[in-house]
Parts: structure tokens; C-alpha cells; sequence
């Protein structure tokens, strides 16, 4: 079984972060740069939301908003759901479907330490997943 902690591992340990008073057009624009689709908002040192392309297309675009005008305090997502390092991987895709988010920060005695996309979550799976399935496989080949 793997752990959340096994997959912020494998992770680049730079949290991408932006203030909540950034425009949206300037967390859009590091999300391009840096090819992610969600930043975490921080306000002295402490997380107060996320901002993803989701909240970009359902709260900017569809509203009839401008992102160059909009702040990011304005459209961020605050509730927020988290995880720590010892959930295993199967837990947190049940609470990131189940609550539908694709993005949950993660906490180790009440201390940010990064942050998971449901891609992060998928990729790992399917890899834990082939990785079983090779064995099997060779196994039942006799190769072992």
C-alpha cells in the first residue's frame, strides 16, 4: 500500500504559493510557467486557500469578469479539505472524489507541507497498480 508521504517524495518540494491579494491574470500566469493548474494562497505564512484553472473558468470566465481586475481572494476556493502523510493513497482518492477536489494540501502536525493533485494520486496508483500486475504476470510465466 503507499502513503501520501511516498508520492511527496517523488514530488519537487517547492510549494508554489501566491498572496491572496495577486490578481488572478498573475496566478494564471505562474500556473503557465510553472505547468501546474493550482496554486496554494498563503497570507503570513499560513494557507488560506487554493486558486486553480477551475476557479479560473467557473468564477472569472463564466461571470463575466476580467482576470487582470480580480483578485485572487475573490475566486479562491476556502474550503479545504487536507490530508497528512501517513493517509494512504486509497483514502485520498475517496475524499478527493468524494468531495469532488482535485487538489488537497497536506499537513504534518498542523504544518504545511505540500500539496497533491488527484493526477498526483492517479499516476501513483496506476504505477503501484502495473508494477503488481508485472509480477503477477512473471509469476505465473515461472520466471521466478
Amino acid at each position: 500500500m503507499s502513503y501520501v508521504r511516498d508520492v511527496l517524495a517523488a514530488k519537487d518540494n517547492k510549494i508554489q504559493s501566491i498572496s491572496p491579494n495577486a490578481t488572478v491574470f498573475e496566478a494564471l500566469k505562474q500556473m503557465s510557467e510553472k505547468e501546474i493548474g493550482a496554486l496554494v494562497v498563503m497570507e503570513n505564512k499560513k494557507i488560506v486557500g487554493i486558486i486553480s484553472e477551475r476557479d479560473y473558468a467557473r468564477k472569472i470566465i463564466l461571470q463575466g469578469k476580467t482576470s487582470k481586475e480580480t483578485k485572487v481572494k475573490e475566486v479562491m476556493s476556502t474550503q479545504l479539505f487536507s490530508v497528512t502523510p501517513d493517509n494512504s493513497l486509497e483514502e485520498t482518492m475517496v475524499l478527493m472524489t468524494g468531495k469532488h477536489v482535485r487538489h488537497l494540501p497536506v499537513f504534518e502536525n498542523n504544518k504545511f507541507i505540500g500539496i497533491l493533485s488527484i493526477g498526483d494520486v492517479l499516476k501513483s496508483i496506476i504505477s503501484n497498480k502495473d508494477f503488481l500486475i508485472d509480477q503477477l504476470s512473471s509469476y505465473i510465466s515461472g520466471k521466478y
